[in-house]
């Protein structure tokens, strides 16, 4: 890696880490707070691309076991793993891999509406779908009862894909950091022509 490139994996770690200053607000049914913090993922993968996105949030995730406070309410430690939360936060890694790849697959058909479906397919399904099924184990709840727990995420999740969109279609237009695929064979196809 570069050094450019371990900057920006420190930078998103540390974006990340900064979104905890927003206070959670605590759900009593599955103990899941609601906080700004899974916005740093939607953006490491949208701007960095799938490589350094998820990066970045592995470095989060090994501050965050190695104890610091840097989860929303000033928690840290790996217990957190092992709350009800914790399949959200191991979520945070993967979905910025898979939104940082679908970013670079699709970089030359990039708008804001396929931003936005990208950042909300990795940012809620993709990370409902592991979240609620780490719930369902910890609470002892039945998988679609668990994602049914989702309900009261959804308007903010939907706040935090549009805000991630904005700022990396923003990002692509001034100061592109992702290095963009090569397009598809057809692509080239035509030319080789």
């Amino acid at each position: 890696m570069r050094t450019r490139d371990i900057v920006y994996v420190a930078l998103f770690a540390a974006i990340t880490a900064a979104l905890a200053l927003f206070p959670p607000l605590p759900l009593s049914l599955t103990g899941v707070p609601i906080t700004a913090q899974s916005l740093g993922p939607m953006l490491a993968g949208s701007i960095l691309g799938w490589k350094r996105g998820a990066l970045s949030q592995l470095l989060f995730l090994a501050l965050v076991a190695a104890g610091l406070p840097l989860l929303a309410g000033g928690t840290g430690g790996l217990g957190r793993f092992a709350s009800a939360s914790g399949g959200y936060i191991i979520g945070w890694a993967i979905i910025a891999g898979l939104i940082g790849w679908l970013f670079e697959r699709l970089w030359h058909h990039l708008n804001l509406a396929v931003a936005i479906l990208i950042i909300a397919f990795g940012g809620i399904v993709v990370l409902y779908a592991i979240g609620s099924a780490w719930v369902a184990v910890v609470v002892h709840l039945g998988y679609f009862q668990a994602v049914a727990t989702n309900g009261p995420f959804l308007i903010g999740d939907a706040c935090k894909v549009v805000i991630a969109a904005l700022i990396a279609m923003g990002v692509k237009r001034a100061y592109p950091v992702i290095e963009p695929r090569p397009r598809a064979r057809q692509d080239k196809a035509s030319t080789a022509e």
